[in-house]
């Protein structure tokens, strides 16, 4: 007979609370544990897998969530925008026309003003960086400024520059109101102080006597002929068509001749008609020129001493004027 006393737990009871205990602490320690972990730090979590023993715990790791990938791509590079201008293209001058300009001088050395017109060749107001040459072209007596556009001095002109026969150039053509000597009136003084600098100014003009010429008919040949001799500085090339030279002048040239720097001397064309009032004028300054052995161009044609025979040469004229600006 077995004796009384104190039962014993059941085994099974004891392994129950047991684990039950062991979980308990088990999941503190995990959450205490937890708690403390860095973000994204991997936690451990009891699990109690299927078919263990009930005092086995297994301890997992989950997956830790991964953290945005560091970009190591290159600097996205900095393109540097350089301003740049859009050129037009430059349009070329296609014009064959010259225009004309006139002026005047007014002034108490002239018992009248002196009127002037300007010839500028086709393209000068397009071609503003460009500079000309200039021919000074004198009419004759009882005639006005306007006598070389009418025998077609300008017209030949653009004709000549616009096929490209003559390099452009300005013609001035002053007036000469008087039939005086040279001695007895300030003509010259105006002409040279005034009217040669003030086309120098208000124009694009190549300065210097290479650059300059002067030419006149009848009586303007002869204010040819006296400007080029006395201001060789001034003008590098004289043209006298049919000149009457002056009374006063025929005294002094043979003088003046013999004084003359060749090296220096101006071109100087003459030409008369056969028939010219004025040829013996003309041919005695040519024999002049022969004594002195200074270096001239003759012409004679047939012809008279009218605007009908110089129209007829003014072609000529304008190619030997600037045959030395080609």
């Amino acid at each position: 007979m077995k004796s009384k006393g104190h039962l014993s737990t059941p085994q099974r009871s004891i392994t129950f609370q047991t684990l039950v205990s062991l979980c308990g602490l088990v999941l503190f320690v995990s959450c205490s544990l937890w708690a403390c972990q860095p973000f994204n730090e991997p936690t451990l979590i009891p699990v109690i897998s299927p078919g263990a023993s009930p005092t086995t715990v297994v301890l997992t790791s989950p997956t830790p969530t991964p953290l945005p990938p560091v970009s190591t791509a290159s600097p996205t590079p900095v393109v540097e925008f350089i301003e740049t201008s859009v050129v037009e293209p430059v349009e070329t001058c296609t014009s064959t026309s010259g225009s004309l300009e006139t002026g005047v001088i007014e002034t108490k050395l002239l018992d009248k003003p002196m009127r002037f017109n300007v010839y500028l060749p086709p393209c000068y107001a397009a071609e503003t960086e460009k500079y000309y040459p200039v021919l000074y072209l004198l009419h004759g007596q009882n005639f006005n400024e306007g006598q070389w556009i009418r025998i077609g001095a300008t017209e030949t002109a653009d004709r000549l520059i616009s096929a490209g026969e003559l390099p452009p150039f300005i013609i001035v053509m002053p007036y000469d109101y008087s039939y005086k000597q040279p001695s007895e009136y300030k003509y010259e003084q105006v002409f040279i102080e005034m009217l040669l600098p003030r086309i120098d100014l208000a124009y694009r003009t190549l300065l210097g006597p290479a650059n300059r010429a002067v030419g006149g008919l009848s009586r303007g040949g002869a204010w040819a002929i006296h400007f080029g001799l006395r201001h060789p500085d001034l003008f590098g090339a004289v043209g006298a068509h049919s000149p009457a030279i002056f009374y006063s002048d025929m005294t002094t040239l043979r003088l003046r001749l013999s004084q003359a720097d060749q090296e220096n001397f101006p071109r100087i064309y003459i030409d008369v008609g056969e028939h010219d009032a004025e040829y013996e004028s003309a041919q005695s300054f040519a024999r002049l020129l022969n004594e002195m052995n200074l270096p001239h161009e003759w012409h004679e044609y047939i012809g008279y001493h009218e605007e009908k025979y110089w129209s007829a040469h003014v072609e000529e004229y304008l190619r030997w004027y600037v045959e030395a600006w080609k």
